[in-house]
């Protein structure tokens, strides 16, 4: 048998390392907490700039493309430039083959003057779609007469801030890039982990 006192070493070496083990859980679940309720507020940054062109995201809601307009309206933008992959159901149903032109064709149906709109589509890529989106813009802004010296990309809350991060990359240093976080309505930003629309 182990001395009485060696015993009590251990019990109270065993005490202090499930305390220690106690403390580092709970930090981590104050960390989670803390992430969690402030996650939102970092990815769906707002950081608009004076800019020449107003590029809107096809995939959005119609509720998104109205507050788009105001968004056009209040700046000074040479242009609106829509962007938006192939449509993946209905596509045979459907007059418009992407997203892109789908969302042009709602803003002209809400009064947008089309003179002012830009269709470019993205190709069909399996991932980094907000890239090859970028990219397209590059290219059709590499082609066109316009001069432009900045952008605002105009999307939806908490993809705001790693759209903005891409598209700096592509399209910096020539072009600046400014963006604005449109706050999602189908779900509540501040409690995005209590609903399917918000996880995703």
């Amino acid at each position: 048998m182990y001395p009485k006192n060696i015993l009590l070493q251990w019990q109270e070496k065993l005490i202090l390392i499930i305390q220690v083990w106690i403390l580092i859980l709970g930090l981590i679940i104050f960390l989670i907490t803390i992430c969690c309720f402030n996650i939102y507020s970092f990815l769906a940054l707002t950081s608009p700039i004076k800019a020449d062109i107003l590029i809107v995201e096809g995939w959005m809601s119609d509720y998104a493309v109205k507050l788009a307009i105001a968004e056009f309206q209040q700046g000074a933008y040479q242009k609106l430039i829509t962007t938006g992959s192939p449509i993946g159901k209905g596509y045979y149903l459907s007059e418009y083959n992407n997203f892109a032109e789908l969302t042009a064709a709602t803003l002209i149906t809400l009064g947008f003057d089309p003179d002012r709109v830009v269709t470019i589509p993205t190709p069909q890529v399996v991932k980094y779609r907000t890239a090859a989106s970028a990219i397209a813009v590059k290219e059709w802004l590499t082609t066109s007469n316009l001069k432009v010296d900045s952008i605002n990309i105009y999307t939806l809350g908490p993809h705001a801030r790693r759209n903005w991060m891409i598209y700096r990359n592509i399209l910096s240093p020539d072009i600046q890039v400014g963006v604005i976080a449109l706050e999602p309505k189908d779900y509540n930003p501040h409690r995005w982990w209590q609903s399917s629309a918000g996880m995703r």
